[in-house]
């Protein structure tokens, strides 16, 4: 497990947590972090898919703002913290640095085949985005917010890409989730999981909603997505 720094492409480098399987050699997958940054949280999920023998490497996407950012979702100057970075963000400029990342990845030493994403919560609207505006082989998106915004761009989605939605998520309302299953409902590469009972993040370990049983039912799935489309 270490750190590499990639760079970007407007100018300036940002750093990048890489997780390697311990084969040595395997496919690639891009994890997008959370509001959080590249915290312990979204480190031991690359950890996770590295021991499922992938390279999972996250990049800093709060670099422009604030580099090295670490936050929990514990204490509510975390949160005030990880709004004010997500209020500030460039969306258009962290899908040109996942675009970069992802580019990185392909050409990194060991990584072989296939390569895609997956994000948590303002990762998951960007890994949807990557599935409209970049080249990955799949695309899983966990509770992403603002997806709604971007339906215009679903016709784009040529490849295969997974959603988890949380019925009772705060951060997307039922109308939003509604609008995103009606534009996605005739593209047969997307899979739309629903979890009528679980509100944002469910799946972040420890976090103030998590659902042990609702998080292992959708990474499973996640899991048996990326086995068949990237291995």
């Amino acid at each position: 497990m270490t750190d590499v720094t990639i760079k970007a492409g407007d100018g300036g480098s940002f750093y990048a947590y890489v997780a390697e399987p311990a084969s040595g050699s395997g496919p690639g997958i891009l994890v997008i972090q959370e509001i959080f940054g590249v915290n312990d949280q979204i480190r031991r999920q690359c950890d996770e898919y590295a021991a499922q023998g992938y390279f999972a490497i996250c990049p800093d996407l709060f670099w422009r703002q604030e580099p090295g950012i670490n936050l929990t979702d514990q204490t509510e100057a975390e949160w005030q913290k990880a709004f004010q970075l997500y209020q500030g963000f460039s969306e258009a400029k962290g899908v040109e640095d996942l675009v970069a990342t992802l580019d990185f990845l392909r050409g990194y030493k060991g990584v072989t085949g296939k390569v895609g994403s997956v994000g948590y919560c303002m990762g998951g609207k960007l890994a949807y985005l990557m599935a409209t505006r970049s080249d990955a082989d799949c695309n899983v998106a966990y509770y992403g917010v603002g997806i709604e915004k971007n339906l215009d761009e679903a016709t784009a989605i040529d490849c295969p890409l997974l959603m988890h939605m949380g019925g009772k998520d705060q951060f997307v309302p039922p109308e939003a989730q509604a609008q995103i299953k009606a534009a996605l409902a005739d593209n047969r590469m997307v899979t739309i999981h629903s979890y009528p009972d679980q509100d944002h993040a469910f799946a972040r370990t420890n976090g103030n909603h998590w659902d042990p049983e609702a998080a292992r039912i959708a990474n499973e799935r996640t899991a048996a997505f990326f086995a068949e489309h990237l291995k």
